[in-house]
């Protein structure tokens, strides 16, 4: 190679200080300057390695890099060209995800994997779950990696939403909950990250537990050709793998901790360099009551992700989700009175369904006031070794949906979507060769959306009106306002929209109807005539805390949400409002003159 990344980021200096605007094709080329023979391959590599390259120099060498002469501006367009996924941080937030160890779960659903080295549902080869098992399935040491790759990617992190996936969160021990939350906000508040991480990974390998992909493989694969035959069921597998005189058994004692050391944690969090603007678990609905979303808001959630998978009860039953329709009804109308973002899964080519009954099952989805879930994870089902689904693709009672069987689907439900609605995915991240018949293509959703905009449709929902990377001309920005019921709210939609309908921000409030207030008084957190602000988002460029930007975030704009929603609020007869803020926003609300009230922030109205 005939240059050195110090030669390429001091050219990118000086075309930059002369006032170039440089993208990847200029910066291919000045790769192509210095090494004729570099291929596409090796040149997308060397991009990636410059912005490492450069924040350890930064770093661990402040005398080098003070004589690069590297101002904020010049910085800040360089981190814009070396960017890798720039859609990663286009919501406004940098989201890490973390995976909870393999347990046991009470479910049984004919289509879920039984991976044993993962909790239910997921498998050793989705990239979220990899990164788990390198790291000991550690809240912490996930944090740490996640943070370093992001990093490495020029993506800012003053701003986390921690995405806590797994098996049924309720399903784990109360204190390893407390444990799993409290190591997130350790790590995201720790100065001496990269120490602390390295000494954890050596507790781990002293204690015989295993992370690397051959060494895993080799001591799961007796029970899990056991488990494939049907022979022994994942939790009977996962109890002997994972339970007693087992490495994870004495590992376990040490994950545990007490509300008081995790709300010290919330604590410094509030004024940390990387502060949590979202935590999200996921369970299902019939775990949902009063109590356990109190115990949620003591660990700082904001939203709840849940399988509801179909709302024909046939259906549940035949794919042996023994979920009745009261109980997701009841997680719904729970879930919404404690102002909670409600996440929901939903997928089509299940089991005993069909193309048109899948319509017509996803359009009461999105429609009927006890359901009108805020995000949707719309999927379809997909057929993985191991499942008691493959007896029915033996026997030809289930097929997966052809290609166009499916787009049409999928085209009609986003169609379906109301625009207060976003649909956040359309595949999981299972491998291909995971997938033994089913959707295999990564690109479903560009599918998905070609084919409506080929029947010039227009598509509401959220993601796809998203004004992502972009820029914002605040002058160009109209307030609208959707209104609609819930069974048990009033709801308001409130988005920042451009001329072209893009979004630029939302805020949801909810309005308790006062019948359903009286009547469950006594489990909830708050009086009547209290409204509550459920999510507040602005889009945008990620912009660093405590620094001028151009983007959404910069321009007031969640502030004349709040400011809207506490009017609205107010003219209903609404004497308080809460805000279900998360622990890196409090004080932000403090700011705009709410009060800590126990699980919320309160503005007398």
């Amino acid at each position: 190679m005939h240059f050195t990344m110090e030669t390429i980021l001091q050219e990118i200096f000086n075309e930059l200080r002369k006032g170039k605007h440089l993208d990847d094709k200029l910066l291919a080329k000045m790769l192509h300057r210095h090494n004729k023979n570099l291929s596409d391959n090796r040149q997308h590599f060397v991009k990636k390695k410059l912005l490492p390259f450069y924040l350890k120099v930064k770093e661990a060498d402040p005398a080098r890099w003070e004589s690069w002469n590297v101002t904020p501006g010049l910085e800040k367009q360089m981190l814009a060209l070396l960017q890798v996924k720039p859609r990663r941080t286009a919501s406004g937030v940098a989201t890490i995800t973390v995976i909870t160890k393999p347990w046991a779960c009470a479910s049984d659903c004919i289509y879920c994997p039984n991976d044993l080295r993962m909790p239910k549902s997921y498998l050793s080869d989705e990239p979220a779950c990899q990164r788990a098992e390198r790291n000991y399935f550690d809240p912490y040491l996930q944090v740490a990696s996640r943070l370093r790759a992001l990093t490495h990617m020029g993506h800012p992190t003053d701003k986390i939403e921690l995405i806590v996936l797994g098996g049924t969160w309720n399903d784990y021990p109360l204190p390893y909950q407390i444990w799993f939350v409290a190591e997130l906000f350790r790590a995201l508040n720790d100065d001496d990250l990269e120490h602390n991480a390295k000494t954890r990974r050596a507790f781990y390998k002293s204690k015989g537990i295993l992370n690397t992909e051959e060494s895993l493989t080799e001591n799961a694969r007796a029970m899990q050709q056991k488990v494939n035959e049907g022979l022994l069921t994942y939790r009977q597998a996962i109890a002997s793998l994972y339970g007693k005189d087992s490495a994870w058994e004495e590992v376990s004692l040490e994950q545990c901790a007490d509300f008081d050391e995790l709300e010290e944690h919330h604590r410094r969090n509030e004024n940390a360099r990387h502060r949590v603007v979202g935590l999200v678990v996921e369970t299902r609905p019939d775990l949902i009551t009063a109590d356990s979303l109190k115990l949620l808001r003591r660990l700082g959630c904001t939203k709840i992700q849940m399988g509801i998978q179909s709302l024909d009860p046939h259906i549940l039953k035949a794919n042996n989700r023994a979920i009745s329709l009261e109980k997701i009804r009841e997680a719904f109308a729970l879930l919404r009175i404690f102002g909670f973002k409600i996440h929901a899964h939903f997928m089509v080519n299940l089991y005993g369904s069909s193309p048109e009954a899948d319509k017509a099952d996803y359009q009461r989805f999105v429609t009927e006031e006890a359901y009108l879930p805020d995000e949707v994870k719309l999927y379809p089902c997909v057929l993985v070794n191991g499942t008691k689904l493959n007896a029915h693709y033996a026997d030809k009672t289930w097929r997966p949906y052809s290609e166009e069987e499916l787009v049409d689907v999928l085209v009609a439900d986003t169609l379906a979507t109301p625009s207060f609605m976003r649909i956040s995915r359309m595949i999981r991240d299972i491998s291909a060769h995971d997938i033994v018949a089913g959707n295999k293509k990564t690109n479903l959703r560009q599918m998905v959306e070609r084919k409506i905009e080929e029947l010039d449709k227009p598509i509401a929902e959220i993601r796809y009106r998203e004004i992502s990377t972009n820029d914002t001309n605040i002058e160009q920005l109209a307030l609208k306002t959707q209104t609609f019921a819930t069974a048990v709210t009033q709801e308001f939609f409130l988005e920042w929209v451009t001329p072209e309908n893009r979004i630029a921000g939302f805020l949801r409030l909810s309005l308790p109807k006062a019948d359903y207030v009286h009547a469950h008084r006594a489990s909830l957190p708050f009086s009547p005539r209290e409204a509550m602000i459920r999510e507040v988002h602005i889009y945008g460029k990620v912009a660093q805390l405590k620094q001028e930007g151009t983007s959404a975030q910069h321009l007031g704009l969640g502030k004349q949400l709040i400011e809207e929603a506490c009017a609205f609020a107010r003219a209903e007869g609404y004497e308080k409002i809460n805000v279900i803020s998360s622990v890196g926003t409090r004080e932000y609300y403090r700011s705009l003159g709410f009060r800590d009230n126990d699980l919320y922030q309160q503005l007398a109205l």
